[in-house]
């Protein structure tokens, strides 16, 4: 029987304990190391930023890791955070993990605010960038279509995923012009230490998570949270991907870190117990997995057809489109396995039954 999320998250160990962030505040996690925590209009209802004390091109400051959505909530929060834990010091460079709004909606805000240059891979820059462009970005009627093809036929649903043609460059109104490339391996000196770039891949196109080995600290952006699964999607843009190896691949990548590690996560309590949650999150796609084999087993399903397999909650439009995703890439990895099979129906529908 599968353990419970409680019970999970009980074998991991949170060494702050219970407390959080207050608002437009900051708590200090290691020497020059600060959480902030900036709450969100979702069901997931806060992120993790981070500040890290620096030194750039002879100036003090500190580097920020993460920006939160473009709302001006979220602006208020930081200017708190500017006039109480900043020491008078100014933010030098902003550091993106990736491109999902939460993350990067007000790095052009933050730059432009500080003269500082964005940090972040080459592969989300280009993605936020587009993803911006009200006429070519996400959603709209590509979504709708890519949703129909795996079930999502309803007429309300599929008027209301067209509706939201603009719902990453609301939350994300504009990227800066210019960037700077983090790419896996790199080492970027920030203040007195090294953080190692580790890629990632699955839940974004090139994810970047940071790894300090004097510091034994990992932000691992979204690749590793604590109590929740990272989702894990194939999207419009590549419908035959397969993002569940790419995400579980990119996650062993964190194996050779040692067992003492402190991950800071995007959502989430700072924790330890990395090889642990590592060995979580495998497990619990692998039953994921084998429940969709049992159901394929009955009768072919669509993407559709499996969310009653995958999420026993009730979804809104907003959690289906990603629960949707979802079930696409756990098809998807039974069908580059060759354990499943796929055809599309008269209908236009994609239906997934055992080989």
């Amino acid at each position: 029987m599968s353990l419970t999320r409680d019970q999970l998250e009980a074998r991991l160990h949170y060494p702050l304990g219970t407390a959080l962030p207050e608002a437009g505040r900051a708590l200090e996690v290691a020497a020059g190391v600060k959480w902030i925590r900036m709450t969100l209009p979702f069901a997931l209802d806060h992120i993790n930023l981070w500040l890290l004390r620096d030194t750039l091109d002879g100036r003090e400051g500190w580097t920020v890791v993460d920006c939160c959505i473009a709302r001006d909530e979220a602006k208020a929060q930081w200017e708190q955070v500017f006039q109480h834990e900043l020491d008078g010091l100014p933010v030098l460079r902003v550091i993106v993990t990736h491109m999902h709004p939460d993350h990067i909606g007000l790095a052009h805000w933050l730059c432009e605010k500080w003269n500082c240059r964005l940090w972040i891979s080459a592969t989300d820059y280009v993605m936020a960038r587009l993803g911006t462009q009200t006429t070519t970005g996400f959603g709209g009627d590509a979504a709708a279509a890519y949703f129909a093809s795996h079930g999502l036929l309803d007429p309300e649903s599929v008027h209301k995923v067209r509706a939201r043609a603009g719902y990453y460059p609301n939350l994300v109104p504009a990227v800066p012009a210019q960037s700077r490339r983090l790419i896996d391996g790199l080492v970027v000196r920030i203040g007195d230490h090294d953080w190692r770039c580790i890629s990632g891949y699955g839940h974004a196109p090139e994810h970047i998570a940071l790894w300090c080995e004097a510091l034994k600290l990992l932000i691992s952006g979204d690749m590793v949270l604590p109590r929740i699964s990272t989702n894990v999607s194939v999207y419009e843009q590549e419908p035959e991907a397969d993002s569940l190896k790419l995400f579980l691949d990119s996650i062993d990548k964190f194996l050779p870190l040692p067992p003492d590690t402190l991950v800071l996560p995007s959502h989430g309590r700072p924790f330890t117990g990395l090889h642990e949650r590592i060995q979580q999150l495998h497990t619990h796609h692998e039953e994921r997995l084998a429940e969709l084999v049992a159901a394929c087993r009955e009768k072919p399903l669509s993407a559709f057809d499996a969310l009653p397999v995958l999420f026993q909650r009730q979804l809104d439009l907003h959690q289906t489109t990603f629960a949707m995703g979802e079930a696409v890439a756990h098809m998807n990895r039974l069908w580059h396995a060759g354990t499943l099979a796929r055809t599309r129906g008269d209908d236009g529908v994609w239906r997934f039954s055992l080989r």
